[in-house]
């Protein structure tokens, strides 16, 4: 396919080997205004706001992934096949399902377990296990441990449902040792792993369903600048 694409409008060669994905595209132009250097933006395309800049010398892009496995199965396909992108590292927000997992913390998704059907596309004779890169989840494990950070590294659910008609699911994934819930790790590490790229999701801990605790949206601002700078010091 020639890009740009239906869904980004950069050309080739606009966009980095590195992209941080967060859901949301306004907190991609957060990312670009406050922490990156000679930004452009390279798209705008349905809103999803795509940015390049510069962190510490490095070349670096951030973009909005949007809501859910089909909206990042799209952007992260065309990244990875058509744009030449090497890494694309997820962060985002996510509910905790273990009393170990705090408010606030960042939770490294070393696996995505996942109650979506995206992987019956590959025609795979079984399950599929959607997994991290280890250089990646290593790397930001190293930079969480030099800026005490707390961080913890699991595995976590991406499910397709926000609203649950099954009231009972959540249990039964905590019976499994799930950290953390959330909508779009799986599909990411799934492309990733087909296009033999590689891939990463960083959470903070911003509500845990089990005890009603939640954080305010200012708290949620001012929290999820450790999850980026991990992110940012592990762009390569």
């Amino acid at each position: 396919m020639q890009t740009p694409t239906p869904h980004i409008g950069a050309k080739l060669g606009e966009i980095a080997k590195t992209v941080l994905m967060p859901g949301d595209p306004l907190r991609a132009k957060f990312i670009a205004e406050n922490f990156l250097e000679d930004v452009v933006q390279f798209n705008s395309v349905r809103n999803m706001l795509g940015y390049t800049g510069t962190y510490k010398g490095k070349r670096v892009s951030v973009m909005g992934g949007g809501m859910g496995m089909p909206s990042i199965g799209i952007y992260s396909y065309e990244l990875f096949n058509f744009y030449d992108v090497d890494n694309i590292i997820r962060i985002g927000t996510a509910g905790s399902l273990s009393e170990d997992v705090k408010l606030r913390d960042v939770v490294i998704a070393l696996g995505a377990s996942t109650n979506s059907n995206y992987a019956s596309q590959y025609c795979l004779p079984g399950t599929f296990a959607p997994i991290a890169s280890f250089d990646l989840v290593s790397s930001a494990v190293e930079v969480a441990k030099e800026r005490d950070i707390n961080a913890v590294v699991g595995n976590i659910l991406s499910s397709d449902t926000f609203y649950c008609a099954d009231k009972t699911a959540l249990d039964k994934w905590i019976s499994m040792g799930i950290l953390a819930v959330e909508m779009e790790a799986a599909a990411l590490y799934m492309n990733a792993a087909e296009a033999k790229k590689n891939a990463l999701c960083l959470l903070t801990i911003s509500d845990r369903p089990l005890t009603g605790e939640s954080l305010s949206a200012e708290d949620r601002q001012l929290s999820f600048t450790d999850m980026m700078e991990i992110a940012l010091e592990i762009a390569k």
